[in-house]
């Protein structure tokens, strides 16, 4: 999946907005919590998800996936644009979305369904 690919695929998720932070990194947020964050300048483009604590074990043994910088203590990783299949970045995507938005209050759980 390219960069727009993604965009269309996390903003077909309920509640999602999209944001521009630290001058260059597209955010993809459920309940204002970040799920995504893709490198604009960087190309090819890298992107960093929130996993489970077993894919990260795994994953991050994988050509093209680290561990995100300063977000690896809470089981993100950094992937670089080829390092999954376009069915792999739908998955991936979908659990961190899903990961986060379990993480949000009650209240904001219930105004997302």
């Amino acid at each position: 999946m390219n960069i727009e690919e993604i965009r269309d695929y996390c903003l077909s998720f309920k509640g999602v907005t999209e944001d521009i932070k630290w001058g260059h990194h597209l955010c993809f947020c459920v309940g204002g919590k970040i799920f995504f964050i893709g490198s604009m300048d960087e190309t090819p483009f890298r992107a960093s998800i929130k996993v489970s604590d077993e894919e990260f074990e795994t994953l991050t043994m994988r050509e093209g996936i680290i561990a995100a910088p300063y977000m690896a203590r809470n089981k993100w990783i950094k992937a670089e644009e080829g390092a999954f299949s376009d069915k792999e970045w739908k998955l991936y995507l979908k659990n961190s979305y899903e990961y986060i938005k379990s993480k949000l209050t009650k209240k904001l759980r219930k105004e997302l369904s």
